[in-house]
């Protein structure tokens, strides 16, 4: 009934396995037929790399083919792979290189490509969360960028204007130190307010002159911290609501699992898919936040350590020409 294989069969066998082995590791340079990315035949050139990965150039774009056996033709993927595996893959048609990608499992890695999800459509799959994560997102890059713009315009050329006061001060020279005021009065900036008041109150003694200051340095900080505890605050809020969309997701992936079973994984993809998308945006948008917020903050803190910076220089000053003005008085 059976047939034990002689040693010829065993001959050929081990010969069909060698020329197997053989043509797999051939690489294969041609002009052949094959289906576009637009679902037309069309001429290019074929590059097969044994019988793991083909490869087409195209008037400039390159990508991958897949075989298949029902209608025995060559197709485009749909999706061209990144761009550094175009260049590798361009490179390689062109010789300049000997290594190329290739696909050992036999086009199941290459079906990853076309599965790809792009940006808006994994936020459509974030569900309704996504609606107040991303208005997060928008109003702190507004907020920052209006924040920043204002810091760096409140800020001035503080150091040379304070430099000229000093100059001026040391000499006495009040009439210079107002006029110097009188061409930033325009300017709404805090340490130029600082100065101003500190001058306005120069014949006050120390104490006096010291509350002054300070009560222009309050004064000026609601301007500089306004919008701080927005982002702050959504900073802290982004991944909370990040932590609503799992909840959600999950307690629609249960439901699924209550009506349907466990039998099908694909009906709660959908849940587990919004779960872990809003956690994702979620802390995309938390992180930049806090580090806005630590940035802004050191921008606010750098002013204000340059108001009192400037009050305690301006109180020096004042008092020096105080002290001198009474020795020339009492002389």
């Amino acid at each position: 009934q059976g047939y034990f294989p002689d040693i010829q069969d065993v001959s050929a066998m081990t010969g069909v396995l060698f020329d197997e082995m053989a043509r797999s590791g051939q690489v294969r340079l041609q002009t052949g037929a094959f289906v576009g990315r637009n679902g037309e035949d069309t001429t290019g050139e074929i590059l097969t790399l044994g019988k793991f990965t083909a490869m087409y150039r195209k008037d400039g774009e390159v990508g991958f083919l897949t075989y298949s056996p029902d209608t025995r033709k060559l197709f485009a993927l749909s999706v061209l792979p990144e761009g550094a595996m175009r260049r590798a893959m361009g490179r390689y048609f062109d010789g300049k290189t000997g290594s190329a990608p290739i696909d050992i499992s036999s086009g199941s890695a290459l079906r990853q490509i076309t599965h790809k999800v792009s940006l808006l459509e994994e936020y459509r799959l974030g569900g309704p969360i996504m609606w107040p994560i991303a208005l997060i997102g928008l109003s702190v890059v507004v907020i920052a960028i209006n924040k920043f713009i204002y810091l760096k315009r409140v800020h001035g050329d503080t150091d040379t204007i304070m430099g000229k006061v000093n100059d001026l001060a040391a000499h006495g020279d009040w009439a210079g130190v107002d006029e110097i005021m009188k061409q930033h009065e325009n300017h709404n900036w805090p340490v130029v307010n600082v100065i101003r008041d500190g001058i306005g109150a120069r014949k006050e003694d120390r104490e006096t002159l010291e509350s002054v200051l300070q009560e222009s340095i309050l004064r000026e900080l609601p301007r500089l911290e306004r919008g701080m505890s927005v982002v702050a605050v959504f900073g802290a809020v982004a991944p909370l609501l990040g932590l609503l969309g799992t909840v959600t997701g999950m307690i629609a992936t249960f439901r699924v699992i209550t009506l349907y079973g466990t039998g099908d994984p694909k009906l709660m993809s959908g849940g587990i898919s919004e779960a872990l998308i809003t956690t994702e945006w979620g802390l995309f948008v938390a992180i930049p936040t806090m580090l806005i917020h630590t940035f802004l903050s050191r921008r606010v803190n750098t002013i204000v350590g340059d108001m009192e910076e400037k009050a305690v220089t301006m109180t020096n000053i004042i008092q020096k020409e105080q002290r001198r003005g009474a020795m020339v008085a009492s002389a």
